[in-house]
């Protein structure tokens, strides 16, 4: 019987405190918890004067009451304690989950958005004003099982610059690895879990630009931006711990946040990865004049997390990223883009005196049309020794045995100056690169010139709202990147990382490969269509697209789609009969209870019945790829064998 009044006895105890009750009578219970944690003697008092919450709340150790304040804490916390018309409601119809800690559990986050909004171009993450609203739900360990199999995929198409074409099998390499470029629509979550029995292992780069959940309430966002924080933890937390499996053991994973989640993305990340497997944080300049409506700093800048999932054997590539560092490579051959070093040793004090480093010291013979270089004299030569305009004899940059090598590898090269012969090494800028700080701030990282005016330009029209620059990623891509890699990005958005691998392949003839993922209806007349044009202003380039084969998310499609409280009434009716609902499901209670539900919000409602459904049955397990109930084309069903199971043995 205490149990089952305790949150109305405990509601009339508190309101007896009347720091704890606003002008308007409510209990408010964000003060509660703050007095909990102080240890208020008066609230500990007030608990302690009532039998049945002195029960509930103290706990004795030798004759002596101790307040089990994290049990308090937590029992005011729990939606059940003064709840909203909503949790009233799921409590009416027993589909209410108590509330965890994150430590505690290992709960699954999932999110849907509405599929019949389009985002407006030009506006950023944190001012878009659309209510382009996701529900996300979290799922209890109970409550999963299959959730995280492999799925079956649907609408494969090879999409290349002349247009769609039917898809006959997916390309391999020698040793059996998918080497296709992959668009791929669906919950990422599910997506990645997918991937895991292809590419574990096999990816080289992983680039994510993922919410940065900066402002809003409750259980919605604004596009890629408001989850409650222990969601969002959670969130993040279940896909990068998948993500990890797929990395190569030199691989690297980058990923773009603000300040907002910049610490519990670190500590999660740091859990995942390793601390010590932790590179470092990049801050990029990618709004350079300042967000003009901010009530403090003028926010210019983002973050970069970088992590090895093996520092002792990943590498970066040497590499040349700025454009200011690239202009000095000012001449080429076919080996690329070079600069000239004058070979004499200039610098470095008395140390690089001829006296200091005598072996240093050595005669170079150069013929007076600059054709032969040699360390053995021959007729009409001029000899070159490493002495500077004042007379001083210091010495070459390397001994004569390693300049023999630099010079039968066409490193060497002499030119006519003022003051005669000098001698110069070749210095190749992927060769010698460039030293990679912690701060980016090339004009090509600005987000609006270089992400969404080049999205607007490729697709003729403003489309979507605040993409990464492409040279920004391109960067990346170039830095962590080998020239075959299979570089990952399960955030895919407008397509930016498709774009740089395009790019970045056409730059340097590698065959790199992407494999994206977006699960907004966009990624068909956006993603795709900006990396189609790529591919035909590149002319070169294909890739396949494919889906997740819809089951329950057909439902939460419907459910989303709905315009009136009508329709998903009508809608739940139809669930019972064909839908798979949760094991925690009582239709009978529910109908029983159907006035309570039309009182509701038609938001309210969408969410009550995008609950019911059962989670695990969202897409069509591999498992059933055969089970005739779902319908499957002949033709998905050999597409689906060659994607998860040729080359296996």
């Amino acid at each position: 019987m205490i149990m089952k009044n305790i949150f109305e006895q405990l509601t009339d105890l508190l309101k007896k405190d009347e720091r704890l009750v606003s002008q308007d009578g409510v209990l408010l219970k964000n003060q509660t918890q703050e007095l909990a944690r102080k240890n208020d003697p008066e609230l500990i008092k007030l608990l302690l004067s009532d039998k049945a919450t002195k029960q509930h709340f103290f706990f004795e150790v030798e004759k002596t009451l101790i307040f089990d304040k994290e049990k308090f804490i937590r029992f005011i916390s729990n939606k059940q304690f003064l709840p909203d018309s909503y949790t009233a409601f799921k409590n009416k119809v027993g589909l209410t989950a108590g509330d965890k800690y994150l430590s505690e559990s290992k709960e699954v986050v999932l999110v849907w958005p509405y599929k019949d909004c389009v985002l407006e171009g030009g506006m950023t993450k944190e001012d878009q004003k659309r209510d382009e609203i996701f529900y996300n739900e979290t799922l209890a360990p109970d409550d999963i099982n299959r959730l995280l199999d492999a799925k079956v995929f649907t609408n494969f198409k090879r999409i290349d610059k002349k247009g769609e074409h039917k898809l006959a099998g997916f390309k391999r390499d020698e040793k059996g690895t998918i080497k296709d470029n992959l668009i791929i629509k669906g919950n990422n979550l599910l997506v990645l879990a997918s991937l895991k029995k292809e590419f574990a292992g096999k990816v080289k780069l992983i680039y994510i630009d993922p919410p940065y959940n900066t402002g809003g309430s409750g259980d919605t966002f604004y596009y890629n931006n408001t989850f409650k924080h222990s969601t969002w933890y959670v969130f993040i937390q279940n896909r990068l711990e998948i993500a990890r499996n797929l990395l190569k053991d030199d691989g690297f994973i980058a990923i773009a946040i603000d300040h907002f989640e910049l610490y519990y993305l670190g500590i999660i990340a740091d859990e995942i990865f390793g601390r010590e497997n932790r590179i470092g944080i990049v801050s990029v300049v990618h709004k350079p004049e300042g967000r003009n409506q901010e009530k403090f700093f003028a926010t210019s800048n983002e973050f970069m997390l970088v992590y090895a999932k093996n520092k002792t054997i990943a590498n970066f590539n040497t590499v040349v990223l700025s454009e200011d560092k690239i202009s000095e490579f000012n001449e080429s051959d076919e080996k690329g883009l070079y600069k000239l070093n004058n070979f004499l040793r200039s610098g470095g004090g008395d140390d690089n005196l001829r006296k200091n480093k005598p072996t240093f010291y050595y005669p170079i013979y150069v013929s007076n049309n600059l054709s032969k270089i040699s360390l053995e004299t021959f007729a009409g030569a001029n000899i070159i020794y490493p002495i500077t305009n004042s007379g001083q004899e210091r010495t070459w940059k390397t001994k004569l045995g390693t300049f023999k090598k630099l010079l039968e590898d066409g490193y060497i090269v002499a030119q006519k100056e003022k003051n005669g012969i000098q001698i110069f090494e070749k210095y190749y800028a992927e060769e010698k690169g460039q030293l990679i700080k912690t701060h980016w701030i090339d004009k090509r990282y600005n987000a609006i010139n270089q992400g969404t005016k080049i999205v607007e330009d490729l697709l003729g029209s403003k489309e979507f709202s605040y993409p990464k620059s492409v040279f920004l990623v391109q960067d990346v891509v170039k830095l962590m990147s080998d020239k075959d890699s299979i570089v990952l990005d399960f955030f895919a958005g407008s397509g930016t990382t498709a774009q740089a691998v395009l790019d970045q392949n056409k730059k340097d003839n590698g065959t790199r490969k992407f494999i994206i993922c977006e699960q907004l209806d966009y990624v068909e007349t956006i993603t795709t269509k900006r990396v189609k044009k790529v591919i035909e202003n590149n002319g070169e380039g294909e890739f396949v697209y494919m889906e997740l084969a819809k089951w329950n998310e057909e439902w939460i499609e419907k459910i989303e789609k709905a315009k009136t409280g009508k329709e998903l009434t009508k809608l739940w009716g139809e669930m019972k009969e064909t839908a798979f609902l949760s094991y925690k499901v009582d239709p009978k209670s529910i109908d029983a209870n159907v006035k309570d539900f039309v009182g509701l919000s038609l938001a309210d409602q969408k969410k009550f019945l995008i609950e019911c459904l059962d989670k695990n049955q969202l897409y069509i397990n591999l498992s059933e790829v055969e089970d005739t109930e779902y319908g499957l084309k002949k033709d998905d069903k050999v597409l689906n064998a060659d994607f998860y199971l040729k080359g296996k043995k």
